[in-house]
């Protein structure tokens, strides 16, 4: 059970860190001026997408284990959760993730922090999924 502990271990980090994001991290970058906003989001972004994205991962896998050594389909619903928050980032998040860096370096600061703006109303998913399988492995554990 020491895998499962893990995996309920690794989708609490990945809500964390979502929750982070959304209540700490976006407003923050909200207040910076145009050009600091535009400066901070390359890498901010880039971070944020392999930390999120690997702990989904690593979660997911951990989740298919368990649910494979136990064969209590409470694991598979949260494998399948927190996993669904790639194809989410892929189809929701990562074209206004190129439309925010296509707009770096040019002379649209304003346009960038209205996209950065939907961008972190979209993050908010992120947060929900995490919620979602953390409590499907809570469920698994009881």
């Amino acid at each position: 059970m020491i895998i499962g502990s893990l995996t309920l271990v690794l989708a609490g980090a990945f809500t964390g860190a979502s929750l982070y994001l959304n209540y700490v991290e976006q407003p923050a970058r909200m207040k910076l001026s145009d050009d600091a906003l535009i400066k901070e989001w390359e890498p901010s972004d880039h971070r944020g997408f392999i930390l999120l994205a690997g702990l989904a991962l690593f979660a997911g896998l951990l989740g298919f284990i368990t649910y494979r050594d136990l064969n209590d389909q409470r694991w598979l619903y949260g494998a399948l959760i927190i996993l669904g928050s790639l194809p989410y980032t892929y189809l929701a998040i990562v074209p206004l993730n190129d439309r925010i860096l296509g707009l770096i370096g040019a002379e649209a600061a304003h346009e960038a922090r209205s996209v950065i703006r939907l961008w972190g109303a979209l993050e908010l998913g992120q947060t929900l999924i995490g919620l979602i399988a953390s409590a499907s492995f809570i469920w698994a554990l009881s």
